[in-house]
């Protein structure tokens, strides 16, 4: 049969193939979004329309491109952190601090909130919970569901980062 490294290297490639893929398709929606806000933009000063459907989209827009590429960019380790010591310091330091802080913070926070966001978009979905604004959207319920994107490609991330041992 298959060896146990190459069922590692594959499963590696098909978790980078997965954080890609993902972050890349959602990536594209910033354009869409840009659009979508001239759009509301130009239609409430110039024709005194108000498009809250189109406004709750855009609010989707930005959730989706924010919880889906979170992985994205934590894989491309273009995530924001603060460089007063870090972007000075030692590949090894880097190392040791990434480790450390992703053990100590990153991996609870996406417990807690994969954990806890469970039960309430279990309701939205129950009721089909929709949007509170006349005209707006009736689909809240689908937007509740993207916050498990978050820790779903941040875990991935996780993972196949200490799986190709790129923090070792």
């Amino acid at each position: 049969m298959y060896s146990n490294e190459y069922m590692n290297t594959y499963s590696m490639l098909k978790m980078e193939k997965i954080i890609n893929s993902l972050g890349i398709f959602i990536s594209l929606m910033i354009p869409m979004m840009t659009l979508l806000m001239i759009v509301i933009i130009v239609a409430r000063y110039f024709f005194g329309l108000g498009l809250t459907s189109l406004q709750e989209l855009v609010m989707y827009a930005h959730a989706l491109i924010f919880l889906g590429c979170a992985g994205y960019v934590h894989h491309k380790d273009e995530h924001v952190r603060v460089d007063i010591f870090y972007r000075a310091a030692s590949y090894k330091y880097k190392n040791m601090v990434n480790i450390i802080l992703t053990l100590l913070f990153l991996i609870p926070i996406c417990v807690v909130i994969g954990y806890f966001s469970i039960e309430q978009i279990s309701m939205a979905w129950q009721i089909k919970e929709g949007s509170t604004e006349a005209g707006g959207l009736k689909f809240v319920y689908i937007q509740k569901t993207l916050v498990l994107l978050f820790p779903f490609t941040l875990l991935i991330t996780i993972i196949h980062k200490f799986m190709s041992k790129k923090w070792n």
